[in-house]
């Protein structure tokens, strides 16, 4: 289990009963997390929530404020910052388990002498888009959802990013077109959601279409890549089923492949809330 051990403005202060009470920056929210299946240690914190998600019966949810929350504010991870906006989906618009990899693929970045060209998919509010520019890549950030791709951008500029492409489109279709147009990365990361529908209704499976979307990255990669990352938060996949993935597609590549969960420990237990998983092949680890 991979767990971040560098935030200094995020915390998992603590979670069970369905929940998860974090610190973002100086505001603390409280929101459903199915896999904190455990009791609450820290009962009186959860008293300090400046805002908690609630669902509805519908399925959908609000923010319930105690406190007058602005409308967006900032934090910072490193040299990194982001931009934390709480929506209607509970989401806040950063995964903070995934630091782990962005200082990996910063770490891969800087160990070579030439400049390294990114395609990001699924690539959400640009967490790892922000951590690879910053880094000196050129990145192209790929997400079907316009309101979410602006959001990104506004994570470019509040750290001050300019060497990246914004494309806001179907991953599928777009990975196609630059293979026509013989364009080649030397590193992709991709996020893929369970399930989710296209602009003009096209359906999602992962288990469906995700070794498809695979194979047409494969011919979008450079003749020397550097790496390969797939990143799941479908809990029908392993580690062990992301790694055979990323066996049947770099096969022909000499390189390691890692793979492992991700999780947030919380601050005064021992306790790690599972946030997914991941495999990444690259050239060197």
């Amino acid at each position: 289990m991979q767990t971040s051990q560098n935030w200094k403005d995020y915390e998992l202060l603590d979670s069970g009963s369905g929940e998860k009470l974090e610190r973002w920056g100086k505001y603390i929210l409280s929101r459903p997390d199915p896999l904190a299946i455990w009791p609450k240690f820290e009962k009186e914190l959860w008293n300090k929530t400046d805002a908690h998600y609630e669902r509805n019966e519908e399925g959908g949810g609000k923010w319930k404020t105690k406190t007058q929350l602005p409308d967006k504010w900032d934090i910072e991870y490193r040299d990194l910052k982001f931009i934390i906006k709480p929506t209607s989906v509970k989401h806040t618009g950063l995964f903070p388990e995934q630091s782990v990899n962005w200082d990996s693929f910063v770490e891969l970045v800087k160990k070579e002498k030439r400049e390294i060209s990114v395609l990001n998919l699924f690539a959400y509010t640009g967490g790892a888009t922000i951590a690879l520019a910053k880094a000196g890549a050129k990145v192209c950030h790929v997400d079907s959802s316009k309101g979410i791709v602006e959001w990104a951008k506004e994570n470019a500029e509040l750290n001050g990013l300019q060497n990246i492409r914004w494309i806001v489109d179907d991953a599928i279709k777009f990975v196609e077109r630059e293979a026509k147009r013989g364009v080649k990365y030397d590193a992709v990361i991709m996020d893929p959601p369970s399930f989710g529908r296209g602009s003009k209704g096209e359906v999602w499976k992962l288990e469906d279409d995700l070794w498809s979307l695979i194979e047409k990255i494969t011919k979008i990669l450079s003749d020397n890549p550097l790496f390969f990352h797939i990143n799941s938060y479908s809990t029908g996949m392993s580690p062990t089923v992301v790694g055979n993935l990323l066996v049947s597609a770099m096969k022909k590549y000499s390189g390691n492949i890692k793979t492992d969960e991700l999780g947030l420990k919380e601050k005064n237990s021992e306790r790690i809330l599972p946030q997914g998983v991941f495999g990444r092949w690259a050239k060197s680890l």
